[in-house]
């Protein structure tokens, strides 16, 4: 039950959202159901519920890649070469696997079930994401991207990775704090707005999730089914967006479910997206690419075995 009782990197595509600069305002208290589109990432196959031609954010939260469960060798499984971003933040979060991330800052970080790796692009940076070498088994998570405000979006990129991550216990679901707050646990991971991403294991039955009333929400189901106060289903490869305006989130789970809550105040600037970037024009996107594509020092380089991505034709 969805309801109110007294919310891996790259590339965005045409068929995401294109090059139209985002503008829809959230609606009030909703349960919008929303099918994910299938994409393909470094040779995955991977469910994209964020950015979508209706509704481009949630917060500032502007792309949501579910990937998994499927089984990967120590040498095979995500394979994304060099590439570049700028104006945003990636965060990797798994259930279960290894991902090894590379970066232009010198970073070379190992994500585990729990952990969380985020990475500010700023002005621009570029990253790998490839194999540990040594893991073989189930690989499943998700990987986000958050739209920097103007305030820092320029600024210069930075990596954090976090080991451990607050937990909340709740009556029927077992909460951890990825970015932002939820109840009285708050994350120590950076945020530029003011936002909220959780991960969230649900025992069979209900439970209720405190919310801020300000942030707009979607709830992404990874694993089991969510059941809406209307009894309609969520399942793996669905999402439940909701509007503003709740304070607390009845979550029905009948066997258990695992999901990815995310939130934040409406994003109140226009953005243009476009593969790894996240801009304000066609102009600045298209800039960034040719700078890629010229080697520009701005997003340095990447120690890894992996191919260099090339910027797709504008």
């Amino acid at each position: 039950m969805l309801g109110q009782t007294a919310r891996m990197s790259g590339p965005v595509a045409r068929e995401d959202a294109g090059l139209v600069p985002q503008g829809a305002r959230p609606q009030p208290p909703t349960a919008e159901v929303v099918d994910a589109r299938e994409s393909l990432v470094g040779g995955l196959t991977v469910r994209r519920a964020l950015p979508r031609a209706r509704r481009r954010t949630v917060g500032a939260w502007c792309f949501v890649d579910h990937v998994g469960p499927l089984a990967v060798e120590p040498d095979g499984g995500l394979d994304i070469g060099p590439h570049p971003h700028t104006g945003l933040a990636t965060v990797t979060y798994l259930l279960e696997g290894q991902v090894l991330h590379r970066d232009s800052l010198g970073s070379e970080q190992v994500v585990r079930p729990g952990q969380l790796n985020l990475m500010t692009a700023g002005r621009g940076v570029a990253h790998a994401e490839e194999p540990t070498g040594a893991y073989r088994g189930t690989l499943h998570g998700v990987q986000l991207w958050v739209a920097q405000p103007s305030a820092t979006r320029t600024g210069e990129p930075a990596f954090e990775h976090h080991a451990e991550l607050p937990e909340l216990a709740l009556d029927g679901a077992d909460v951890r704090v990825l970015v932002g707050e939820l109840g009285a646990a708050a994350s120590p991971a950076r945020r530029d707005s003011d936002l909220l991403g959780a991960g969230v294991t649900l025992a069979p039955g209900a439970a209720v999730l405190p919310l801020a009333p300000a942030y707009e929400h979607l709830v992404v189901v990874l694993d089991g089914v969510l059941l809406l106060d209307d009894g309609r289903p969520v399942r793996p490869g669905q999402s439940a967006y909701l509007g503003t305006g709740r304070d607390e989130l009845v979550l029905a789970a009948p066997e258990g479910a695992r999901v990815l809550l995310l939130g934040g105040v409406p994003f109140g600037e226009q953005i243009v997206m476009w593969w790894n970037f996240v801009g304000r024009s066609r102009e600045e996107v298209a800039d960034a690419a040719r700078a890629w594509e010229a080697g520009d020092d701005r997003f340095g380089a990447v120690a890894t075995g992996l191919d260099r991505i090339p910027a797709p034709q504008l």
